[in-house]
């Protein structure tokens, strides 16, 4: 379990993330949503420890996270992040030895990767479509392909706790719905959304973030609501129930017509 006590994160006189409680089990997906800006990334990185904490403390398995190994994180935790690294960097590497860095937290130093291994690698990379890429590098992947590689990376470490930033980036309909149904399978995981119907669809709890605080939280159902949402996104918010499941509708923002120039004739403009 993560537990997220009183936490607050400052850039400067800049407050990022305001006091904020939560609680991630080890079961169910938890969605963390709002606008740009309102501390869905930097509170997701903070459960990992990767951002430094102003004040509270963030707790895995009831120990201060500044107190456990990084090994012992990795073991635990596994991230995708929206952070430059190797399917970026342009490190020359394969898309199976990328998903094999996942094992690492569970070898000994200087041990090589054995049967077990590659079977776990296989099988993630078979869960994300991505088998028949298995050779190939990541220079020559697409950008959603990218984003499939480091989720199976994620699933190779075998964590109880999964935690993603926006992992439907760069991914088509079919892909987002494909990779959202396997994190809503694992066990303890949080992702950053901003597809708040994508939200519905998967989450069975959702954080409401605005300006670093929780504006609410609940079942999609409790927190997806026109008097949540509005204040927080500015815009008028529809909200349709059919055979339960939630679609939130947002209307096209008003345009203002430009008011064309006059167009003066020579004589007009000589005077």
């Amino acid at each position: 379990m993560i537990t997220a006590e009183n936490v607050q994160i400052n850039y400067g006189s800049a407050r990022a993330v305001a006091g904020v409680d939560l609680t991630v089990p080890d079961s169910g997906t938890l969605g963390l949503v709002g606008p740009n800006g309102s501390g869905k990334t930097t509170l997701l990185r903070a459960l990992y420890g990767s951002a430094s904490l102003t004040a509270g403390r963030v707790l895995l398995d009831g120990e201060d996270l500044t107190q456990v190994r990084r090994r012992e994180i990795a073991r635990t935790v596994a991230v995708v992040a929206q952070e430059r690294d190797a399917a970026s960097s342009g490190m020359p590497m394969t898309v199976a030895e990328l998903a094999m860095l996942g094992r690492l937290p569970h070898q000994s130093f200087g041990s090589r990767s054995g049967e077990r291994d590659r079977e776990i690698v296989e099988d993630s990379l078979d869960a994300v479509g991505m088998t028949s890429l298995a050779r190939r590098d990541l220079s020559a992947l697409s950008g959603g392909e990218r984003q499939r590689a480091l989720i199976a990376r994620a699933l190779v470490q075998q964590a109880r706790h999964v935690l993603l930033d926006e992992p439907t980036n760069h991914l088509d309909i079919r892909y987002q719905h494909d990779v959202l149904e396997l994190v809503a399978g694992l066990p303890g995981s949080v992702v950053v959304l901003h597809d708040l119907n994508l939200a519905a669809r998967y989450c069975d709890r959702l954080v409401v973030l605005d300006h670093g605080m929780v504006v609410a939280t609940g079942t999609p159902d409790e927190v997806l609501t026109p008097e949540v949402l509005e204040p927080v996104y500015g815009l008028p918010v529809t909200r349709l129930d059919v055979d339960g499941e939630i679609t939130l509708v947002f209307p096209r923002p008003a345009r203002t017509t430009p008011v064309r120039p006059e167009v003066l004739t020579k004589e007009e403009v000589s005077s």
